[in-house]
């Protein structure tokens, strides 16, 4: 496979670098531009960039994972995910106005405005940087183990990490958000064929779809229940399922695409696009899971079931190398997406309210010379394989939850306060770390739970005992104008 594999990755690379040089025609020199396509992305490709931006190598790799040590109970757990779109559906189109009316870049400035407070804007900026490049890390080392345990040894740990490296801060780099979207595009439909393929070659190996369900009725029946042969218990479903459900929102990677479509329409096509692509990628996510639980029974740690399934002779070596290049795909798209994002709010976010004169170009000029900087901590981290990174990128999710109440409450809570954000930001985003590294979990309930319901309490009570900002009413009534004068609930 060595030789093919290189081959394979050049091509990639090739492939790659021609998209996003295509895509940077025409790109201007703002700060929407740069970040945000300047807002004028069409519903396909949105669709398509979302996908790949939401659904990193873990979805492949964690939850088929997931399937072959618990069962049915992880596609419960992923359809929770898409279940969720319906906060998209109904914030998406009061994100989309109160950015085209107010000109945001980033979900963080929308909360400081709103809140008409510099102080949320930085705080919320400063959560996700604090959260994300951990995660970020994790998608290099994904991608390193991958193709180290793909090419047995002929690929090392670092010359992965460095190739991912290199290939997501140049992606970003050359076009912005315009460029990442299409080679997201690409990304996406390498990651759907090739998973899909893996999946009709695995479930043929086994004997056909008869045989495929036969056998699981037969041998792992128990795979077929909840909570099946004891995984997926009431305390780790919640604990699994509840940010994902909020992912939309509390992510800011995710938030900000809603920022992007050129138009309300193409908003209503990229959340359709997406749960179809989310839907049939689940499935084969969770099929590809139960085939190696059926080819491959008796492996001693469930995250092995998706290499050593494409190691295993029933793929075809070059589909084997299609099917990484689509787990690659997905991990960069999401590193990707990530950079820009974090990018944006530390120019937008963090330097233009220490330096409040800062023009645009100088915003730009700053969040441009960052993203070299982000990646390279993220490269760092995951050069050091520090267990500290696992622990954060599983916490990263459920600490990002305390940013669900104040998002919530910008758009729905007239009486929402920027001392009630404040408090319910940075206090649960304590105690959700204290309780992840302590390996914590109070009443057997994760910290992801206590992250949203701490952080819910001490928004409402705080924001009853403070002023609300006196542009709060005007906030409203312009944006709820706005969704009546185009029929949109």
């Amino acid at each position: 496979m060595g030789l093919s594999l290189y081959l394979a990755l050049a091509a990639y690379t090739f492939l790659g670098f021609a998209v996003a040089w295509a895509a940077r025609k025409g790109l201007g020199r703002g700060l929407a531009d740069f970040f945000l396509a300047n807002r004028t992305l069409g519903g396909v490709v949105n669709a398509l960039s979302y996908s790949a931006t939401t659904y990193s190598a873990f979805m492949m790799v964690g939850l088929a994972g997931l399937t072959y040590r618990g069962g049915v109970g992880a596609l419960g757990f992923e359809l929770v995910y898409l279940s969720g779109l319906v906060l998209a559906a109904f914030f998406g189109p009061r994100f989309w106005l109160a950015a085209k009316l107010r000109g945001y870049v980033s979900p963080a400035e929308m909360l400081g405005d709103r809140y008409e407070s510099r102080a949320v804007t930085l705080v919320a900026a400063l959560a996700s940087l604090l959260f994300l490049i951990p995660y970020t890390s994790v998608q290099l080392m994904g991608i390193a183990y991958l193709l180290q345990e793909l090419s047995r040894g002929a690929v090392p740990y670092v010359a992965g990490v460095l190739w991912a490296t290199f290939l997501a801060l140049a992606w970003a780099r050359v076009g912005g958000l315009r460029s990442v979207a299409w080679t997201d595009a690409f990304q996406a439909l390498v990651m759907l064929v090739s998973s899909g393929l893996v999946v009709f070659f695995a479930v043929c190996g086994i004997g056909g779809i008869a045989a495929f369900f036969h056998g699981l009725e037969q041998n792992y029946s128990r795979w077929l229940a909840v909570p099946g042969p004891g995984f997926f218990q009431f305390s780790t479903f919640l604990g699994l399922s509840l940010p994902w459900f909020f992912f939309c929102l509390s992510n800011p990677q995710v938030s900000q695409r809603l920022f992007v479509p050129r138009s309300l329409l193409a908003l209503r096509r990229m959340l359709r696009g997406f749960l179809l692509f989310g839907f049939i990628y689940t499935l084969i996510s969770i099929t590809w899971g139960f085939s190696a639980r059926l080819l491959l029974p008796d492996l001693p740690n469930p995250d092995l079931a998706t290499p050593t399934l494409l190691a295993s002779p029933v793929i075809p070596p070059v589909l084997a190398i299609l099917a990484m290049l689509g787990i690659v795909s997905a991990a960069i798209s999401t590193m990707d997406s990530v950079l820009l994002t974090l990018s944006s709010m530390f120019a937008r976010d963090i330097y233009a309210l220490l330096r409040p004169g800062a023009s645009e170009a100088r915003q730009l000029a700053v969040g441009k010379w960052i993203i070299p900087v982000i990646s390279g901590a993220a490269l760092v981290f995951s050069l050091f394989r520090l267990d500290l990174i696992a622990v954060l990128a599983v916490s990263s999710s459920a600490a990002l939850l305390v940013l669900v109440p104040a998002t919530v409450g910008a758009f729905l809570w007239r009486r929402g306060t920027a001392k009630g954000a404040l408090a319910s930001i940075l206090v649960p985003g304590i105690l959700v770390m204290v309780l992840q590294f302590g390996n914590l979990k109070p009443l057997g309930l994760w910290p992801g739970v206590w992250a949203l319901i701490s952080s819910t309490l001490l928004f409402v009570a705080v924001s009853l005992v403070t002023s609300p900002p006196r542009g709060a009413e005007d906030f409203l009534d312009r944006i709820n104008a706005l969704l009546a004068e185009r029929n949109v609930l």
